[in-house]
């Protein structure tokens, strides 16, 4: 079940981070929730790093960071996928 819950997390973190970003981002909604999955991944491990992925109540920081996590790699990964593609971004 746990499969589940890091594809629904990815889904909602990917979709927020879409729209945190400025522009539109061309990448189909499948890479959305990878790239949420990973900004997830990388968020956790960030708030491990620094000592608060588990307190009492809600883990606000450790949601935060998987968010700023999410936003990071949608950015980038927008960038890599608009290579691939051969398209150009329009300034």
């Amino acid at each position: 079940m746990s499969w589940l819950w890091a594809i629904i997390v990815g889904l909602v973190l990917g979709v927020i981070a879409r729209a945190i970003l400025p522009g539109k981002q061309d990448i189909p909604i499948w890479l959305t929730i990878i790239f949420g999955i990973l900004g997830s991944i990388l968020g956790n491990a960030v708030a491990g790093w620094i000592g608060v992925e588990d307190t009492k109540g809600i883990d606000w920081i450790r949601h935060l960071l998987q968010l700023a996590g999410a936003v990071a790699v949608v950015a980038v990964g927008d960038m890599a996928w608009q290579s691939i593609r051969g398209n150009k971004r329009r300034t």
